[in-house]
């Protein structure tokens, strides 16, 4: 399957916009238990913050003293950093090293796993929101092709939770959901 990942981030970008404007309780819980709407709002930011960076060759200690505080009007920010990311990416040579927290990939692998993040947390967003949680149909079938094959290492990360049961017909949204601990059914 030919994916096209640039595409697929601003359909990622674009769904979490529409959650984010959503957000009526800065404070609400969200699925993943470690953080309120607040705080997973300001991770995803903060994610996008390091894209023009890492992606113009700096390494993690390059970066992190240009990494700016975010202000208070998150919505605001977002806006800001979402069209720097998508900016940095339209420029982006694809087989570019990129030096992430674990080591040094292909910038095509870094973009995965941008549009992956992104995906997930406008899930748990939309559940934050009580706004709708069913996800663009290219983005699950694109996201699970990622985590499908990390199946078995991604609790062990420490980024998710242990995978959710669920049938092996279940709807892909809900298979992808169940990997990274997600239960799309309560």
């Amino acid at each position: 399957m030919d994916i096209d990942w640039i595409s697929l981030h601003e359909t990622a970008h674009t769904e979490f916009g529409r959650r984010l404007a959503a957000v009526v309780d800065w404070s609400a819980p969200t699925p993943d238990t470690d953080w309120n709407t607040h705080q997973l709002v300001q991770h995803v930011i903060e994610e996008q913050q390091w894209v023009p960076l890492l992606l113009a060759g700096r390494t993690i200690r390059e970066a992190q003293p240009l990494i700016a505080r975010l202000g208070d009007d998150l919505i605001a920010e977002w806006h800001k950093y979402s069209t720097a990311a998508a900016s940095a990416w339209s420029k982006a040579d694809r087989e570019a090293p990129v030096h992430v927290s674990y080591g040094t990939i292909p910038a095509h692998e870094y973009l995965r796993e941008q549009v992956s993040d992104v995906t997930i947390h406008t899930w748990d967003l939309a559940r934050a929101t009580h706004s709708s949680d069913t996800l663009a149909p290219a983005l699950v079938e694109a996201v699970y092709t990622v985590f499908e094959p990390q199946k078995d290492t991604l609790e062990a990360s420490g980024l998710f939770a242990s995978p959710v049961p669920v049938a092996g017909d279940a709807p892909l949204q809900t298979r992808l959901l169940a990997l990274t601990g997600r239960d799309d059914r309560v």
